[in-house]
């Protein structure tokens, strides 16, 4: 591939970062707001309503972005057969993107659309088209996968426009705080932990030249070396510039098996800093006659137990940012990102993001796994092996704390009994 650099990209991209209408009056307030707990989804909507009133209060500049009301996606499938995109189907067909559904398969009940949280609406007026230099993708997989993302974004456009249009449209650095910059190819990543997070962010450092290459940037070094910016350390204008003018990145991946990924990952393995801050008190609250020894180390917590902590709506400690919902975290209602990408499909669409902001041809996102590296990676096996060990009204109410992500990132249904 040819060495363009982003800012020539629209030679055969159509504005992949766009910039809102001359007209429009930009303002962003930066003080941070304390990250409040969210317990059940009725709770969450209380708690961020009265997070943006706050903010409301505090000031008048914020960004406006009308959307004219749209239509969402609407189909009426037969119960006896698999939807497509579906689990069952995908394990007998390969699909580029395994259980993403048709958008014309979405279908969204009025009990559901209570469920969802409410965000202001943004333009999504980017659109991405074929170039000459696609690298080593074929003309055919370059189209497809930038149809992929033109389908994901229309859908996030649509859910944003019609469902999540009532609060505050102010930008503050708390809205910010989970991106990450890379200024030498203007790219901003929201970091989405269980969803290739640790590679990505090894990745970054590749493009900001802090590393010769990804397989030399150990753990510790990827998430406490502060080699990385953060999008809310610089000031209005510089946050405004770069989300005005930068590739917006978002990689998600299937709720209940980030989920369980994260479990498996801070609680079944030596963790003193998980199983103390968050073992101690959920084995203290949910567990029948704890023993001396859990109270005291935190060890051992089960995946009942977890589950229990996650719907109970007076959690004995807060939410943390590897099983919170990734639209919390990234706010892709206020944030128009520009590439949102599957973890399921994790090489080709990470590789493909590489080759489209011109990175050199020899960067690729690597796939090691260099925490418990003994450890299965967590499956759609494992996933439902680990919830047989739950009530069947767990297993419904896990899937509505995560449904607004399920709907906007657009995941099928994980079991069949789930309403």
């Amino acid at each position: 591939m040819s060495s363009v650099r982003l800012t020539h990209i629209c030679q055969y991209t159509s504005h992949l970062s766009p910039r809102l209408p001359q007209n429009q009056s930009v303002r962003v307030k930066l003080g941070s707001t304390p990250r409040q707990s969210r317990e059940t989804l009725s709770t969450q909507e209380r708690e961020r309503g009265k997070s943006d009133n706050y903010q409301d209060h505090q000031t008048t500049e914020v960004i406006s972005s009308p959307i004219p009301p749209m239509q969402f996606p609407h189909f009426e499938k037969s119960k006896q057969t698999d939807a497509p995109g579906s689990r069952e189907q995908s394990r007998r067909t390969p699909t580029t993107v395994s259980r993403e559904q048709d958008m014309s398969s979405l279908h969204v009940s009025k009990r559901h659309r209570k469920l969802l949280k409410t965000s202001p609406p943004v333009h999504h007026n980017s659109k991405i088209v074929p170039s000459s230099a696609s690298g080593s993708f074929t003309p055919d997989k370059w189209k497809k996968l930038i149809s992929i993302q033109e389908a994901r974004r229309q859908l996030m456009k649509e859910m944003c426009a019609k469902y999540k249009s009532s609060i505050s449209k102010t930008i503050t650095g708390h809205h910010v705080r989970n991106l990450f910059v890379e200024d030498k190819y203007k790219l901003l990543y929201c970091q989405v932990p269980k969803a290739g997070c640790s590679n990505w962010k090894r990745t970054l450092m590749v493009l900001a030249g802090k590393a010769p290459n990804a397989q030399s940037i150990n753990h510790d070094t990827v998430h406490d070396g502060h080699h990385l910016k953060e999008l809310n350390s610089f000031d209005r204008k510089g946050i405004m510039h770069r989300l005005e003018t930068y590739t917006k990145v978002i990689f998600v991946r299937e709720p209940l098996e980030k989920m369980v990924s994260a479990y498996r990952d801070k609680f079944e393995n030596p963790n003193n800093y998980y199983h103390s801050l968050f073992g101690k008190p959920i084995i203290s609250k949910y567990r029948v006659n704890p023993s001396l020894e859990a109270l005291k180390t935190g060890n051992g917590v089960t995946f009942k137990e977890f589950v229990q902590y996650l719907l109970d709506v007076h959690r004995p400690v807060g939410m943390d940012i590897h099983w919170d919902q990734a639209n919390q975290l990234c706010n892709p209602c206020l944030i128009d990102y520009d590439f949102i990408g599957k973890f399921e499909n994790m090489e080709e669409e990470s590789n493909f993001l590489l080759r489209l902001i011109a990175a050199p041809p020899n960067v690729k996102l690597p796939n090691f796994k260099d925490r418990n590296p003994a450890d299965k990676r967590t499956s759609t096996q494992i996933t439902e092996k680990y919830f047989s060990q739950v009530s069947t009204l767990e297993r419904q109410r896990i899937y509505d704390f995560y449904y607004t992500d399920y709907l906007m990132f657009n995941y099928t249904k994980p079991f069949k009994d789930l309403y």
